[in-house]
């Protein structure tokens, strides 16, 4: 783990990196949201961007927000989104965990994610969840997400399931040395999101990452997810 004067210097980079792209693409920076992609960091990095003033954090698995949870706990105004592969069967586990989930791409998992969360707000008198539609735009087939032919379907049943709110579309480009070869995916999602209803009803575009957030932000991103670039190289995973 880097120290925690790092991390609240590589944070302020990112947000001034953020808000320079922002300026020249004509947006607000304020509608840009920084996720700090914490998957494989101790809880003791999360609680140092903490300190550093940042709330919102990604992370990918079900066992490791468990246990991150649970070590964090007296920081209340903590978010956490799930931007990793979510199975079915891991929901009751994560679902009072995040604040958001951005990989929904099947219509077992909307399903399911409506029947817990409607536990849980019952509950806890919790809102709905946030979700958004992960869409396989790059046609990797190693990657998750829903074709972009199906998308329409996924949109529907979370607007009809009433623990959920739909807030976006979510993709991932392959990897690429290049910032610029993630251009035509960023822009098929949001030709995507237009034909869906647009911004009023799918405000929110997941996309962008440390080598490409230019790009995405030029390209209407919302929610950039940086890792490396706040946190360094990620330490190896512990196996279970």
């Amino acid at each position: 783990m880097i120290s925690p004067e790092e991390i609240a210097s590589n944070l302020q980079q990112q947000r001034q990196r953020i808000k320079d792209a922002a300026t020249r693409a004509g947006r607000d920076p304020t509608d840009i949201r920084l996720i700090a992609v914490s998957k494989y960091q101790p809880a003791d990095a999360i609680e140092a961007a903490y300190q550093a003033g940042h709330r919102d954090f990604g992370e990918n698995y079900a066992q490791e927000i468990v246990q991150k949870s649970l070590e964090l706990s007296h920081l209340k105004d903590l978010r956490f989104h799930m931007i990793g592969h979510l199975q079915t069967n891991k929901v009751k586990k994560i679902i009072s965990k995040f604040n958001a989930i951005h990989t929904v791409s099947s219509l077992k998992l909307v399903e399911e994610l409506n029947r817990r969360s409607a536990i849980s707000q019952s509950d806890k008198a919790q809102a709905p969840l946030a979700v958004m539609i992960e869409v396989n735009l790059s046609g990797e087939p190693q990657k998750k997400g829903c074709q972009a032919k199906d998308a329409a379907t996924l949109v529907a049943a979370i607007q009809a399931s009433p623990a959920l709110q739909l807030s976006g579309l979510m993709t991932m480009p392959a990897a690429h040395p290049d910032p610029e070869a993630s251009r035509p995916i960023f822009e098929e999602l949001t030709r995507l999101r237009d034909q869906l209803g647009g911004r009023q009803s799918l405000p929110r575009l997941s996309m962008g990452m440390s080598r490409d957030a230019e790009v995405a932000i030029a390209c209407g991103s919302t929610d950039l997810r940086i890792g490396t670039a706040i946190f360094g190289s990620r330490p190896p995973r512990e196996k279970s």
